[in-house]
């Protein structure tokens, strides 16, 4: 491995990786190259949040019986309660440069944290790509049937939108920035455009008025809130080991809070409300809104208008889902470099968009998905906050033997607890919001356990405790492009 050029041209010889593209991987990002303000950081967070399957789902509330305000309310408290803790985990991107998944070795130990959070995340990435990419493509058939007439295929079309999303994740975080510049702009001029067009040319059930009162199905509604409440906040917790993943280029601390809370609100609320909007009109008849709006409107411009801002949609959430995924498995396939890993999980999700079932079973999976990262959320929020007090030692998270390593790699606190917290997951009932409820009890869990074996365990205690920077960045870059030759930092631990 040669040892001249930038810091980043060693990385792409090393993973022998294509010129302009993202470059690094697990690799921390170096100081020089955290640019990235507030703005910025909105823009592609909130294009995440407004996508077609966000705006489906809550259409799919209304169908199933909820009201208007209770749909809209139960994804944006459901984004809410995630948040929370994404935010907190965020901040290892910003004052450390690692991915998401590289900062679960804090917890999970450097093999423990490629078997659990990043296998899961993977998975995770690869059906949520899947899901976007369906619920985008119905939208499109939608408007295709209606346009040019005859009946599209829900499968070709999921493929083929698909394989046009894979090129920006691969081109990596600078192309995030720039679409996400061109896309947001256009979607508050569509989704104004469609909400004109729903109160204006949907007849009487869709005036604001009626939409607003309207009360879904007679009869209680919490258990169904809580439902869909609880599978909102399941699919956005799934995100928490990712929140590195957007942050690790921001500037600062506050740029990430900014950009990302206000985010946060702004998207719930909008992809809730057209979604809510649109099922309202036609009293929880239609779920789709996309169809809704095909079916009032028989204008060019319209379903051209309709078609970009689905084709934007799903290119902003589903080339983060790629991406976050290529890096989860990055951290499981260490020799390989960001972009094959992207490549890797491109392919799996372009083959499960094949599958128009992973529509249908939203809320199952997602309660799936939340047995699993619930508990796992609990655990890092109470390592990295409470017990590091968000200070960790970077050397160590790529360090064999080092105070990340536990018990032969694996931190068998943190799996204990998982495990823990999925059996309690699956106790807690549906009504008191086992995805809030969990992370809580599994944190509590975690901390005690840790502070109490701490002192019979030395592996334990060297672990529990806020760690120190032993190495700069771009040190620790060089070591780990080197692969062979460790610094002074790591030879104390050997």
């Amino acid at each position: 491995m040669p040892a001249n050029g930038t810091l980043e041209e060693q990385v792409r010889q090393r993973y022998h990786q294509p010129k302009g593209v993202e470059q690094f991987g697990i690799e921390p990002i170096p100081d020089r190259l955290k640019t990235v303000r507030w703005f910025d950081l909105f823009l592609i967070v909130v294009n995440f949040l407004i996508n077609p399957g966000t705006i489906l789902i809550s259409g799919l509330a209304v169908a199933s019986g909820l009201s208007f305000t209770e749909a809209v309310a139960s994804q944006v408290c459901g984004v809410v309660i995630a948040f929370g803790a994404y935010v907190a985990m965020a901040t290892i991107g910003v004052d450390y440069g690692v991915p998401g998944q590289v900062a679960t070795r804090m917890a999970y130990g450097l093999r423990g944290a490629k078997w659990a959070p990043s296998l899961l995340r993977t998975a995770a990435s690869i059906y949520w790509f899947a899901f976007q990419t369906v619920a985008g493509s119905m939208a499109v058939v939608a408007v295709l049937d209606k346009w040019l007439g005859g009946q599209h295929s829900l499968v070709w079309v999921s493929i083929i939108f698909a394989a046009l999303q894979v090129a920006v994740a691969l081109v990596g975080y600078e192309s995030l920035k720039v679409l996400s510049r061109f896309a947001f702009p256009l979607k508050l001029v569509v989704f104004a455009y469609l909400f004109v067009l729903l109160a204006w040319q949907g007849g009487p059930d869709f005036a604001p008025s009626r939409v607003v009162g309207y009360a879904g199905l007679p009869g209680p509604h919490w258990l169904l809130f809580a439902t869909w409440l609880n599978g909102a906040a399941a699919a956005w917790l799934t995100m928490i080991t990712d929140a590195a993943d957007f942050c690790r280029y921001s500037r600062t601390r506050v740029d990430m809070w900014l950009g990302t809370l206000s985010a946060a609100a702004v998207g719930s609320l909008l992809g809730a409300l057209l979604g809510a909007y649109a099922a309202a009109g036609t009293l929880g008849r239609i779920a789709n809104p996309f169809e809704v709006v095909a079916q009032l409107s028989t204008s060019g411009l319209t379903l051209l208008l309709v078609f970009v801002v689905i084709a934007f949609d799903n290119w902003t959430i589903n080339v983060l889902n790629l991406y976050t995924g290529g890096l989860s498995l990055s951290n499981i396939a260490e020799r390989l470099g960001r972009f094959w890993t992207t490549l890797a999980v491109s392919v799996l999700g372009v083959a499960l968009s094949a599958v128009p079932d992973v529509v249908n079973g939203y809320t199952g999976y997602m309660n799936v998905l939340g047995n699993i990262f619930a508990p796992m959320a609990g655990v890092l929020i109470a390592d990295y906050v409470f017990l590091k007090r968000t200070r960790v030692d970077v050397v160590a998270l790529f360090e064999p033997g080092g105070p990340y390593w536990y018990w032969r790699g694996f931190g068998l606190a943190a799996i204990g607890w998982t495990v823990v917290g999925f059996v309690i997951y699956l106790a807690v009932p549906m009504a008191w919001v086992p995805t809030a409820v969990t992370p809580v009890v599994t944190g509590l869990g975690y901390y005690a356990t840790v502070r109490l074996l701490s002192g019979r365990f030395p592996t334990l205690a060297r672990a529990g405790r806020p760690g120190e920077q032993r190495e700069s960045v771009d040190e620790l870059d060089q070591e780990l492009v080197m692969r062979g030759s460790p610094g002074p930092a790591r030879e104390a631990y050997r």
